[in-house]
């Protein structure tokens, strides 16, 4: 997609975000880390701007790979609480607090306190 769109256009981004998904479902997270920090959340962030639902998305699969990775430290464990805290927060404000991306990410930052907790 990026040859043909662009590394900033919206679908490719998307696509990078379904990279950045299947690595974590692969247990490759240190990838997708990477590939998330360095490459989608920049171009997200820039071209879409920070509140936009695709950004959001983005964020929380950088906080599940932070948290999915068997190495994970308790400061990775901090980071991907931290980044889902700023993300609800957002998606609240944004969306409301009734909207079912809100209430997945409700659910995705209890998982993270619950597994912070046990750490």
């Amino acid at each position: 997609k990026a040859a043909i769109f662009g590394v900033s256009h919206e679908r490719t981004i998307l696509t990078g975000l379904n990279l950045s998904n299947s690595l974590v479902e692969l247990g490759d997270c240190d990838d997708a880390k990477t590939l998330t920090r360095d490459q989608l959340l920049p171009a997200a962030r820039n071209t879409l701007g920070a509140d936009h639902d695709l950004t959001l998305k983005i964020n929380m699969n950088l906080a599940f790979a932070l948290q999915a990775n068997p190495e994970s430290t308790r400061n990775d464990l901090l980071e991907a609480e931290r980044i889902m805290q700023h993300t609800v927060q957002r998606r609240r404000r944004v969306f409301g607090p009734a909207h079912p991306a809100t209430r997945n990410c409700e659910v995705g930052l209890f998982a993270a306190r619950a597994q912070l907790a046990l750490a």
